[in-house]
């Protein structure tokens, strides 16, 4: 549901009375409904973003919004139904706001069925992009409670994301594999010293996730963790999926393990799909419910593409295809034309491509026996397969005029920087780019993956564990996320790598070409 208001109202005096939400008196606090995972704002624009909140119960949902952290001018909304269709969540798209400003927001709920029962309200905020050419701050990662390291109070939880909140940045690009739906949470595990790490667990987590309801359950695991909510509530979210919201390497010739009884795909994969745009504020798609792929404007300095590569990819296989048909799609026909446009019609300084899967890592479909393809990358050699779509790509980008992109990804649970050199490339009709990978932002640590030459990338930057050291624990510290910020007045592009500890592990600093 839209909800416009427009910027002179907004900015006018608020007046009292019957836009303010009142609060009964109640005997209990069991009595009123309750926000019950925190809240959480994202997909921001110059002129607003999505507020997403969920019940304990059949609510409205109740939002009132204000340019002050008193909320002096502050002014209620119209309410949206929260229902059991929906697991009891709601988001609103607020619009018409002022650009570049913080804006506070109230959340509460109230009951459906008594509706003078209010629940007791919880606030957040974001700050709109901006219309003028000021700093922009942002930070970078992906995979959360993967290979069964879940919430662990006494190492201290999933605070990465309280070292990421230290540098207040205008959003979080969330590069996929936002939950494990595949990994089970155990009690406890036998760390290699002996030692035992001990998770928090609900018992969805138990098996893997099959019904929609253990779909959503693996996102409200996630926000059990006081750093993730306090994290939501000050920073608006830009998501996007990988694999592990259905099960690992998911694609439409995927074999499921035997501890599945749900056995196809396409159902796992739809049930995930509706928890997973459920859970997030995005903004939803009338041309194609449901749809991932977006672009994101944040300011003059920065247009953000965000990709769907599991929605549209043909089968996981040896994807050696030396031409471009269904077998070898990724991104597939659609996305792609979308991405051109977009990329073609920007105007920001940068324009970052936001990957959910690095270009010239080798995946593995089948990892213990090294075989199948999972992402871009074939192996070296020319372009085929599904990199007959990147080589598309760059070509089209170096064709068109098109600079200053930047993909930045995550996936293989290590951070590396890559730059694209045409020179070193087997194809080499591009113009030289980088490439940034974080993560895990809290989940087992592994890599270095062997390198595709097709692209000519050059390894500037690593740090992953080894061979001899695969998933390491959120607890050996080898958490990664990367942190982006554009200088307002040169469009210069600094991309620091950071650990969970805040340790700047590497860092660049890009000169922008005139657009």
């Amino acid at each position: 549901m839209t909800i416009r208001i427009s910027r002179r109202k907004f900015l006018s005096s608020a007046a009292v009375g019957a836009g303010v939400i009142a609060m009964p008196h109640l005997s209990r606090a069991a009595d009123r409904p309750a926000v019950t995972h925190g809240v959480q704002s994202g997909d921001v624009g110059v002129d607003g973003g999505v507020v997403w909140a969920r019940a304990d119960r059949p609510s409205q949902m109740m939002v009132e919004v204000a340019t002050t952290e008193s909320f002096k001018d502050a002014r209620a909304l119209p309410p949206i139904a929260a229902l059991p269709e929906s697991d009891f969540t709601a988001k609103m798209l607020l619009e018409n706001l002022p650009a570049g400003q913080d804006i506070f927001y109230r959340v509460r709920f109230r009951d459906l069925a008594h509706v003078n029962v209010l629940g007791e309200p919880v606030t957040g905020r974001f700050r709109t992009a901006p219309a003028d050419r000021r700093d922009v701050s942002f930070v970078w990662g992906g995979d959360v409670a993967g290979q069964g390291w879940g919430i662990n109070p006494d190492d201290g939880g999933m605070f990465t994301f309280a070292t990421m909140a230290k540098y207040k940045p205008d959003f979080f690009l969330h590069s996929g594999d936002t939950i494990y739906a595949d990994g089970v949470i155990p009690s406890e595990v036998k760390l290699a010293d002996g030692k035992l790490w001990k998770n928090l667990t609900i018992p969805e987590k138990a098996k893997v996730a099959e019904t929609l309801d253990e779909y959503r359950a693996a996102h409200k695991y996630n926000l059990l963790d006081e750093h993730v909510r306090g994290f939501n509530a000050e920073v608006p979210i830009f998501v996007q999926w990988d694999d592990h919201e259905v099960t690992n390497n998911w694609s439409l010739s995927k074999q499921l393990p035997a501890a599945y009884k749900e056995r196809d795909i396409n159902v796992l994969a739809a049930r995930a799909a509706r928890a997973f745009h459920e859970m997030y504020p995005m903004r939803e798609s009338i041309v194609e419910p449901g749809r991932v792929y977006r672009t994101l404007s944040y300011g003059p300095h920065l247009d953000v593409f965000m990709l769907d590569e599991r929605s549209y990819r043909g089968p996981n296989g040896p994807n050696q295809q030396t031409s471009y048909g269904p077998d070898a799609y990724f991104l597939g026909p659609d996305q792609l034309a979308w991405l051109k446009r977009g990329l073609l019609n920007s105007r920001a300084t940068w324009k970052v491509i936001a990957s959910d899967m690095p270009l010239s890592l080798i995946v593995y479909d089948d990892a213990a026996n090294s075989k199948g393809s999972e992402a871009f990358a074939q192996g070296d050699g020319p372009a085929r397969g599904r990199e007959l779509e990147i080589a598309e790509i760059l070509r089209f980008i170096k064709t068109a005029g098109i600079v200053n992109t930047v993909w930045l990804t995550a996936d293989v649970h290590y951070a590396a920087a890559h730059y694209y050199n045409p020179n070193k490339a087997q194809f080499q009709d591009f113009d030289p780019f980088w490439e940034f990978v974080s993560g895990p932002l809290h989940a087992g640590t592994f890599g270095p993956n062997e390198l595709d030459n097709t692209f000519g990338p050059e390894v500037k930057f690593i740090k992953a564990p080894g061979a001899d050291k695969q998933n390491l624990p959120p607890s050996a510290g080898m958490q990664f996320f990367g942190h982006v910020k554009i200088d307002g007045a040169t469009g210069q592009m600094t991309v620091t790598l950071r650990d969970r500890a805040d340790v700047a592990l590497w860092s660049t600093t890009l000169d922008p070409k005139p657009v």
